[in-house]
């Protein structure tokens, strides 16, 4: 029977301040555990009338779905809601928690890839309380009504208020008692990390870190995506591409960086591909209602999913990540975990599905029930796994998936953010909410992952993700470079100031991540933390807090952060840099009343030593006093639980003209490195006075007479204004830094570089016309007016022997000195475009590639998230400049040897008839054979059709629907040999 307007039933208080309210008995039975809670649950005990809480939501139930409404005074601020775009303060918003794979997501976008069914209330006063519906299932948190939440889902669930309390931080370390705390991570994994989907091969990677090593620009870690794997197996490598990884991580680490690799959910269904073997032994496969496992497609083709609900596929699961990491893994990345499948118009599984859940978390239950958490439960699996592994290193997990309380096992980025300036301002609040939900280890793809970014709004978002508690730089295939050093001198000049600033204030984030660790507290919170009571302070979401440091950013492009007029909390809050200030960086504060530890500018966190000088920046407050805190250990291992770190307090102190600076108090058994101390005293405007000791000791400086001050303060002003007038800001423009190719025309475009001149015509398909190897003086493309040559296009649309016009909407040539490349990008109609990257690497001047694919960038409201069905197709023409004395030769994928000569007219090569990734066309009148290696696991089917004069060599995708984050795709490319 439904009831309507019944306030719910108070009935336990978990601990002081903090209320469990249950719609009735039965409901909070029905509820059963909590996923979302640390282990274990504390205790619950009834209480008197007197401990009766401020706050007492209202439930209704409607059928099957439970509201609950909480009405606060009007003038309450909302936030956090966990992974959610749009702005910082959340009224007037929509969230709905449901784990989505919501590529190319917008401010608008109600449903992200986490839940957190959570929101932290601010009051008028300053005080503030938090609300958590402590529910697995799909909740909408609804927002839209001033001052007021309501929680609606479609299960029984009870209610969990938290506050309450004087402040907005003492409500999330509260959260944090029930939630847990972050895991403690090893301090390498605060460094600069650098990403991309994907860099193709061991050689690359180390090529990508030898560059940050030779620019002086910081990097600690290097990221490998799916395309290490082989054909998209989990826990397998490339042959080819990483034939040796664990001599390929030990190269890395010879260079101070370390290696994290992809691992999907995903699992080939494939009898002979081990892991699919061994977990259809175990029996972990989540089910389809028949009891028979589902089979969803995914990267690679047709998977099976580890059911992550029970024990045994965990355990399964931990057994594969353990034996990984003997290769050389430093961290592990999981992806695709909400679960994302393609083949279905809601991309996940569907609710008819069964998890053989333990007991103890729900037992056996359809989809909804657990889809929420089964992103969390993989990263706890493989978090599990590298504990195993190496029980002496603190295991590294990335995940895109999870729930509230996933801190416990991984950190977490924003998922395919898009390169504008839309997504660089979004990131901001978007993290602040992350860490206001328990999640304070977190960041988004630095310069965007969806298309390409500008210098200068790369470097923006260099200069603010620099500061960011997770700092990784990502972005998708067929963009252009982005690295630090892809986008011009000026911008790289500030992507190396901002991540120098980073590692000089590694000693205070790696401080603020014990302190997170202990107390539940944010890493990055939001400014109004600094003075809850100021209405002002509460939307601001350009500037962020790192404990005492208070980071003002600029996200609008015609304006730097000194040129945005930043509103301070009350208070002394002092102006410092290291000598880097920049019209591109974001301006630093540092509160009064503060003592912030500096290190020394390091190129990654292995140059670190405990004897390094260390630096302490002080800004007294209106009572000439100062206190700050630094912690350190190894910055691994576990060694910290047994005491074995040096956690000491600062204190500084004027009297009389003179300030005094020790040590107040120490916990831990390390004994205190020898190391000499640096004490800079902030007096305004950047101006600051120094004095040099020991660390340990007590150290005296006398401060300058007023008018002393008054005349070094107006001198630092001046010059940090002159330097910001001189600097050369990243150039102004708006369009990607790539040389514009020649306007539309009929003049082929040259690409000449190592063994090739390639001549291409945008206009007419964006076709190769000519392929010339320069060595042999051969020319191997066939062409006539409009047709032949090489070609592709989209063959679901297209008739036999035919060539589907498109207009190129987008021309470009990029030239950084080791690759000259050419992009196009066709719209060839039906919401599709075709993209196309030929480039030749003058490391390697004796190929080219060509990496194409069919995307989809118009999605209808009725589509489900896809486009249509396509089918990507590959047609060079070849000459035969000798017809008599020509054959195709290749080895099938079943082991069997092929030759075929022009008599065989058109064959078709499908299954393991298939090339095994390499076929070639053999002159034997000039010794010369053209090969073409490409990627198996993109191509379904080969296809030759012989005629008189020319040879078709096809390529042919498997037919399937194209979503916005899942193209079409062939990777391949050519070169010539000599005969033996």
């Amino acid at each position: 029977m439904a009831v309507t307007g019944v306030e719910m039933v108070w009935a336990r208080i978990l601990e002081e301040g903090v209320f469990r309210f249950d719609a009735s008995e039965a409901a909070r039975a029905a509820a059963g555990p909590s996923l979302s809670f640390a282990e274990p649950r504390r205790r619950e005990e009834p209480r008197a009338g007197a401990d009766r809480p401020a706050i007492v939501p209202a439930c209704e139930v409607v059928g099957e779905v439970q509201r609950v409404v909480v009405e606060l005074p009007s003038g309450t601020s909302f936030y956090g809601t966990g992974e959610s775009s749009g702005p910082l303060e959340r009224t007037g918003k929509l969230v709905v928690a449901w784990n989505t794979d919501a590529g190319d997501y917008g401010p608008g976008t109600t449903s992200l890839y986490q839940s957190h069914p959570w929101v932290l209330a601010v009051l008028p006063d300053g005080k503030a309380l938090g609300v958590l519906a402590d529910t697995t299932c799909r909740c909408e948190i609804d927002l839209r009504q001033e001052s007021t939440m309501k929680f609606s889902a479609s299960c029984a669930y009870p209610v969990i208020v938290f506050g309450p309390f004087n402040t907005p931080s003492e409500v999330t370390t509260s959260l944090s008692h029930a939630i847990g705390t972050i895991s403690m991570p090893p301090k390498w994994s605060l460094g600069y990390h650098q990403c991309r989907y994907s860099y193709e091969s061991s050689e690359k990677v180390l090529q990508v870190v030898k560059t940050f090593r030779e620019r002086g620009i910081p990097c600690d870690v290097v990221w490998m995506d799916i395309d290490y794997m082989d054909g998209f197996r989990c826990f397998t490598f490339d042959g080819h591409r990483f034939p040796d990884p664990k001599c390929m991580v030990d190269d890395l680490h010879s260079i101070g960086c370390k290696a994290i690799w992809m691992l999907d959910p995903g699992i080939k269904n494939e009898s002979g591909y081990f892991a699919y073997d061994s977990g259809s032994e175990n029996d972990v496969w989540v089910q389809k209602k028949d009891n028979t496992p589902f089979v969803g497609e995914v990267w690679p083709g047709d998977c099976v999913f580890p059911d992550f609900t029970c024990e045994r596929a965990r355990s399964w699961w931990s057994g594969l990540v353990r034996q990984f990491v003997s290769n050389g893994v430093d961290g592990l990345w999981n992806d695709m975990n909400e679960p994302a499948v393609f083949n279905t118009t809601t991309k996940t599984m569907p609710e008819s599905n069964i998890h053989r859940g333990d007991a103890n978390i729900g037992g056996h239950q359809n989809h909804p029930y657990y889809h929420n958490v089964y992103g969390m439960l993989m990263a706890r699996s493989t978090y599990e796994g590298m504990k195993q592994a190496n029980s002496a290193k603190r295991p590294f997990v990335l995940t895109r998936a999870g729930f509230i309380g996933l801190q416990r096992y991984a950190a977490t980025w924003t998922g395919d953010n898009v390169s504008n300036w839309e997504h660089l301002h979004m990131s901001i609040p978007m993290i602040l909410q992350l860490g206001l939900s328990g999640q304070p280890f977190a960041g988004p793809d630095i310069g965007g992952f969806g298309g390409n970014a500008t210098p200068k709004l790369f470097g923006r978002w260099m200069g603010v993700g620099a500061l960011f508690p997770f700092s990784r730089g990502h972005s998708e295939k067929g963009s252009l470079d982005h690295e630090p050093w892809s986008f011009g001198e000026e911008c790289e000049e500030v992507c190396r100031l901002a991540l120098l600033r980073r590692y000089r204030l590694l000693p205070h984030i790696y401080t603020l991540f014990y302190l997170s660790h202990m107390n539940g507290t944010p890493v990055a919170a939001p400014v109004y933390f600094a003075d809850p009571q100021d209405l002002e302070l509460r939307k601001i979401e350009t500037s962020f807090l790192l404990g005492s440091l208070l980071v003002c950013a600029s996200t609008y492009p015609n304006k730097g952060a000194h040129e945005s007029g930043q509103k301070l909390p009350k208070g002394i809050w002092l102006l410092f840099d290291f000598g880097d200030s920049h019209p591109d960086l974001p301006m630093m504060y540092l509160r009064g009343g503060a003592i912030l530890p500096i290190g020394l500018p390091i190129k990654h966190v292995g140059e670190a030593r405990l004897e390094d000088e260390l630096s302490l920046i002080i800004a007294l407050d209106e009572n000439g006093k100062a206190e700050g805190v630094l912690f350190e250990d190894d910055g691994d291992g576990y060694g910290f639980l047994q005491g074995n770190y040096l956690l000491t307090y600062y204190v500084a102190e004027l009297h009389s003209s003179v300030v005094t600076i020790k040590v107040a108090q120490t916990e831990g058994s390390w004994k205190r490195p020898n190391r000499n101390l640096k004490i800079n005293i902030l007096l305004g405007g950047g101006a600051m006075v120094t004095t040099h000791g020991i660390d340990g000791g007590e150290l005296q400086l006398t401060m300058p007479a007023d008018s002393e001050v008054s005349s070094l303060v107006a001198a630092s002003e001046l010059e940090h204004k002159k330097r910001l007038e001189m600097i050369r800001p990243i150039p102004d423009i708006d369009k990607p830094l790539v040389r514009e190719m020649a306007k539309l025309s009929e003049t082929p475009i040259d690409l000449k570089c190592g063994d090739w001149l390639l001549k291409v015509v945008p206009w007419i398909d964006g076709r190769i016309i000519s392929m010339t190897h320069l060595p042999s003086g051969s020319q191997w493309l066939y062409n006539t007016d409009r047709i032949n040559g090489y070609e592709e296009y989209n063959s679901v649309e297209d008739s036999a022997g035919c060539t589907e016009q498109y207009n190129v909407i987008r021309r470009y040539r990029e030239q950084s000195g080791k690759e000259e490349c050419i992009c196009l990008l066709g719209d060839i109609g039906g919401g599709l475009v075709l993209q196309r990257k030929i480039s030749i690497c003058t490391k390697n001047p004796e190929i080219f590639k060509i990496d194409s694919s069919i995307q989809a960038k118009q999605v209808g409201a009725d589509s489900g998230g896809f486009s249509g069905l396509a089918c990507l197709r590959v047609r060079p023409t070849f000459i035969l400049h000798h017809p008599t004395e020509v054959s195709v030769v290749f080895t099938a994928t079943n082991g069997t040897k092929h030759e075929l000569f022009p008599e065989s007219g058109e064959v078709v090569f499908e299954g393991d008839l298939r090339p095994n990734g390499e076929w070639m066309l053999v002159d034997n009148r000039a010794n010369l054979s053209l090969v073409n290696c490409f990627d198996l696991s993109q191509v379904s089917m080969c296809k030759l059709h012989w005629g008189t004069d020319h040879l078709s060599m096809e390529l042919w995708s498997e037919p399937r629907l194209v979503s916005k984050g899942t193209p079409l795709r062939i990777c391949h490319h050519y070169e010539v040999r000599k005969i033996n």
